[in-house]
C-alpha cells in the first residue's frame, strides 16, 4: 500500500471532536499478542503492529544465537552493523535506556470519540488519534537528563515518526528505530538488543510486550499496557527507581533484584 511521503500532525482538543471524523475505518496499532488486547486485520496491522503472528511463516530458529531474519522470511547473510550511531560524548557512561511507544507511551486509535485529552491527531490515509498515557511529559524529560534514550518502536516510522516529533519537547531521544530495525523471529517483531552497539550490562528496555524483549529478559522493565485510564500513573511511578538505576555501573544487579521482590 502506497503512503504519503509526509503526514501532518495536529492537536486535537475536545472541542473539536464533533467536527472532526467519526467512522471507524479500522483496528487501532497494537500487537495482538497474550499481554494486549486482540484486534482485526487492516490498515493498521500493517502500518503499526509491533507483533504480527502469520501461521503460515516459518522462520528457522537458532536458539543458542537469535537469526537475523528479514519480514519476508529470509536469513540475512549480511553481518549486522550496530544499529545506533557512536554515543555522543554527553552521553558517554550513561546507561542505554530503549523505549517502546505504542501502549508504552501512547495508545492510536481511528476512533476521535476515544482520544480525551490530551490527544494528536496524525493524517496518513486516514485520520489516526494518539492519546497521552498521563504522565508521559515528566517521563520523558527525566529520562532524557539520566540516560541516553533511543526510541524502538516495531512500527513504520512513517506513523512513529511524526508521533515522536510532537511528543518528544525536550530532545530525549537521542536516536530512533523502527520495525526494519527488528528481528523478525517465530512471527513476532523482536527488539534483538545486542544490535545496539552498546554494553548489554549498560542496556535497559522499557516496554509493554514481553515477546519484544524476548532475547534479553534480564534487561527489561516491563510496563502494563496502557489504552486509556487517564488516572494511570506508572510512568510517574517508575522515575524514582530509574533516578536509583541511572548511577549503577551493571543494570543486571538492580534489575535481578528488582524481579525477586515484586
Amino acid at each position: 500500500m502506497d503512503h504519503p511521503s509526509s503526514s501532518i500532525i495536529t492537536q486535537v482538543s475536545r472541542d473539536e471532536e464533533s467536527s472532526a471524523p467519526l467512522r471507524d475505518r479500522g483496528a487501532p496499532p497494537h500487537a495482538a499478542s497474550s499481554s494486549k488486547k486482540p484486534r482485526s486485520r487492516g490498515i493498521f496491522h500493517s502500518l503499526f503492529c509491533c507483533l504480527c503472528h502469520d501461521e503460515t511463516d516459518h522462520v528457522p530458529v537458532n536458539n543458542n544465537a537469535p537469526l537475523l531474519v528479514e519480514e519476508n522470511g529470509t536469513i540475512s547473510k549480511v553481518p549486522a552493523k550496530p544499529l545506533l550511531p557512536q554515543i555522543k560524548s554527553k552521553d558517554v557512561g550513561k546507561i542505554c535506556v530503549v523505549i517502546d511507544l505504542d501502549e508504552t507511551l501512547v495508545h492510536s486509535s481511528f476512533k476521535v470519540s476515544q482520544c480525551v485529552e490530551p490527544c494528536f491527531s496524525i493524517t496518513l490515509l486516514l485520520a489516526v488519534y494518539v492519546l497521552k498515557r498521563p504522565h508521559v511529559d515528566e517521563f520523558l524529560k527525566r529520562m532524557g537528563e539520566l540516560f541516553e534514550c533511543v526510541l524502538f518502536t516495531a512500527s513504520l516510522a512513517k506513523y512513529a515518526d511524526p508521533v515522536s516529533d510532537l511528543l518528544d519537547k525536550w530532545g530525549a531521544f537521542r536516536s530512533r528505530l523502527f520495525r526494519e530495525s527488528c528481528v523478525f523471529h517465530r512471527g513476532n517483531y523482536v527488539k534483538d538488543l545486542s544490535r545496539l552497539g552498546r554494553d548489554l550490562n549498560k542496556v535497559i528496555i522499557v516496554d509493554n510486550s514481553p515477546a519484544s524483549y524476548i532475547f534479553h529478559p534480564d534487561n527489561a522493565v516491563p510496563v502494563a499496557s496502557w489504552f486509556d485510564d487517564m488516572s494511570d500513573t506508572e510512568l510517574l511511578d517508575l522515575i524514582p527507581f530509574f533516578e536509583r538505576l541511572s548511577k549503577v555501573d551493571n543494570v543486571y544487579t538492580v534489575l535481578k533484584q528488582q524481579r525477586t521482590t515484586s
